[in-house]
């Protein structure tokens, strides 16, 4: 271990691999993504473990994808329960009725378009900002749009890993 492990990455390293592939589960739905990560483990650093995380993501298959985003609520609309997608939509907490109306059509329209939930990297992101960006990718091709979800799950997975790793 180098001197950039924390506990909460030591403590992912040496889990049990039901343990281990619930904590990735938690962090990524798709199963290809997670059986990639545990297959490397130990990991040095943080960073290791997310050079490895953007390296399965772009692997992954449209099937696997669709596995990934599955796993994601649609913005507007956190689990309820779920710590992790109410964090990371916090943007949408102070937003108006009519704001979360329109976002709630154009997710509708969105996803019968592309077949999955709009997903974006929500974490810091204003509901008006959200919104603006749906309107703007829900013009995009099919092949355009899976690869930015892509690029979208990559942020997010990033941040849900350094999460879990800077655990005590």
């Amino acid at each position: 271990m180098t001197s950039n492990s924390t506990p909460g990455l030591a403590r992912f390293n040496t889990s049990a691999e039901s343990d281990a592939t619930a904590a990735l589960h938690e962090v990524c739905a798709s199963s290809a993504w997670g059986n990639k990560l545990l297959a490397q483990r130990p990991y040095a650093t943080a960073e290791a473990l997310c050079t490895a995380s953007d390296a399965a993501m772009a692997e992954l298959t449209a099937a696997d994808l669709a596995e990934a985003m599955a796993g994601h609520p649609p913005i507007g609309r956190p689990k309820p329960g779920d710590p992790t997608s109410a964090r990371e939509q916090r943007g949408m907490a102070g937003a108006s009725e009519e704001l979360k109306a329109e976002l709630l059509e154009l997710n509708l329209a969105y996803q019968e378009k592309f077949g999955h939930v709009f997903l974006i990297c929500a974490t810091g992101a204003t509901g008006e900002q959200m919104r603006d960006a749906v309107r703007v990718r829900i013009q995009n091709s099919d092949e355009k749009e899976r690869e930015i979800a892509r690029g979208e799950l990559v942020k997010i997975n990033r941040i849900r890993l350094a999460r879990l790793v800077e655990g005590e």
